[in-house]
């Protein structure tokens, strides 16, 4: 019998209008997963809570987050019979989420969307597997999707929304109306509604406590904090802004893969206003932001901070956030000194390589020297560090390779002797459609589909088995050597470095408990 309760946020009382599926990245009837927690779908989650508001009712099935299969998952919607189906496509869960379109009951309509469809339109519209997909939208789905739910022959005056034409078999697509579909690609952020929780089964979170908990709460004379670091934070995810300016070659958030993007980013009262909404009503004392702007852009680190200082959000809350390390290199010390008192526990970093010569290749706008210097003086400031690493970009060599490792146990030491510390998460190489990368390579003549086939690769192999427990969600490959250094030897060196990680972390637990 399908599991109907798995359902997250729908008011089962009613028909349900849409349903929107997270798919697994691969059947785990075949294998169960490891890991008990994933990155919340906000993105999904956003589209569904407008609908809502809108009116209609609406439901969430996050089959990563659960776990599921292909079947199971199907069956779950089946037996749902919602109006509409509607999918998030990213490329490493593309297959799964045709394979459960698939065997969808022919009455149900599908829509999809995401960064694989944005890319890849014509290929998705022609895939036989989406033979009920009555709406293709490019781009941010909120207005969009509501007017779809109201009535699906609003598609031809909805800008950015495909779909195959039943009788021709070619691309149709929506003409603008100037009447009705003025903001429609890009809404006002902060006009939207905060996030309901309620559709994300996973968010907010007991956290475990760190290290970093336990030093920052040292450093506060707070009750709330200090009692937090020793059992555990409850966190909750957040956006604090849209867009990014930057290109790095690998990214699907290149600003080249999205002219269409307009930046913007939330007030810092909107921020701040679901700060607290998330505090007064789950408890949440700690808060990711998972945006590429939020300390990736000086404006807008003083605009936020300048707010968070008013509204003293370091002396209730703590949070992490993604950055830019050129933008955190120009920062001089005082505003450092006040991300620490407004709260900020670490920063997560796009380091990506030790190698100077494949930092150019990524367009990333840093060197080797800069990461040092920024992450001496974060760590310094008692302000921790996630790194993110890929291994095996194209062109990468054994000396760049080795001097990649070099330079995260260099990282490493220099944490050592600082308050802050140094996370590295390491990544094998994985192309994705619609980056500037992905044009470099099938111009150079690889196939598509070649560079489409991911698939989940079982790294426990090399002897890090605990270490690589929740790692799930990034175990996965196309299987192709694309520099100098052979697979499995990336794939070594990526165990290598993430069992060192998983026992420095050990290490620090015990030091601090």
């Amino acid at each position: 019998m399908a599991q109907l309760d798995l359902i997250s946020g729908v008011d089962d009382r009613h028909t349900l209008d849409a349903l929107f599926i997270n798919a697994p990245l691969r059947d785990y009837t075949l294998r169960p997963r490891t890991n008990d927690y994933t990155l919340p779908v906000l993105g999904m989650a956003y589209i569904a809570t407008y609908a809502q508001q809108a009116g209609f009712n609406v439901g969430l099935l996050d089959a990563e987050a659960h776990g599921l299969g292909i079947d199971e998952t199907a069956e779950i919607v089946n037996s749902a019979v919602p109006r509409w189906a509607a999918m998030n496509l990213l490329a490493p869960t593309y297959e799964m989420s045709a394979r459960i379109a698939a065997k969808l009951d022919p009455g149900i309509a599908v829509m999809v969307g995401g960064h694989h469809a944005k890319a890849m339109p014509d290929r998705v519209l022609a895939d036989p597997r989406m033979a009920n997909l009555r709406a293709l939208v490019l781009g941010e789905g909120e207005l969009r999707v509501a007017a779809l739910l109201e009535d699906e022959r609003r598609r031809r005056e909805l800008p950015g929304v495909l779909w195959r034409d039943p009788l021709l078999g070619t691309r149709a697509a929506g003409i603008a109306n100037p009447r009705t579909s003025a903001g429609m690609l890009g809404p006002d952020i902060n006009a939207l509604p905060y996030v309901n929780r309620a559709f994300l089964p996973q968010d907010p979170y007991q956290a475990t406590p760190t290290a970093a908990d336990r030093r920052l709460a040292a450093s506060r004379e707070t009750e709330q904090l200090t009692t937090a670091a020793h059992h555990g934070h409850m966190e909750a995810n957040i956006v604090g802004s849209r867009g990014c300016p930057y290109n790095c070659t690998y990214c699907g958030a290149a600003v080249s893969a999205n002219p269409d993007v307009t930046i913007r980013v939330r007030t810092p009262e909107d921020i701040i206003g679901e700060l607290d909404q998330l505090h007064d009503e789950y408890g949440v004392t700690a808060f990711r932001f998972v945006d590429d702007l939020f300390l990736g852009y000086g404006r807008v680190i003083t605009e936020q901070m300048e707010a968070f200082t008013r509204h003293r959000i370091g002396d209730r809350y703590v949070w992490d956030a993604t950055g830019r390390i050129n933008v955190l290199d120009r920062l001089p010390d005082q505003d450092l000194d006040r991300l620490i008192a407004n709260g900020l526990r670490e920063v997560a970093l796009g380091i990506e390589s030790g190698s100077d010569r494949i930092l150019t290749a990524m367009d990333k706008r840093i060197n080797v020297a800069m990461t040092e210097r920024v992450t001496r003086r974060l760590v310094a400031h008692g302000i921790s560090v996630k790194g993110y690493f890929i291994l095996g970009y194209p062109g990468e060599d054994q000396n760049d390779l080795d001097a990649t490792v070099r330079h995260i146990r260099t990282l490493w030491d220099i944490a050592d002797h600082h308050p802050g510390d140094v996370r590295a998460s390491v990544f094998e190489f994985r192309p994705y459609p619609g980056t500037p990368v992905w044009k470099t390579l099938t111009d150079a003549g690889y196939n598509p589909d070649e560079l489409l086939a991911y698939g989940d690769v079982d790294l426990t192999g090399d002897g890090a088995d605990e270490s690589m427990r929740q790692r799930d969600e990034f175990n996965f490959s196309v299987g192709i050597q694309f520099g100098d250094v052979p697979l499995q030897q990336i794939r070594s060196t990526l165990a290598m470095l993430t069992r060192e990680q998983h026992d420095r972390n050990q290490s620090a637990r015990k030091a601090t408990a």
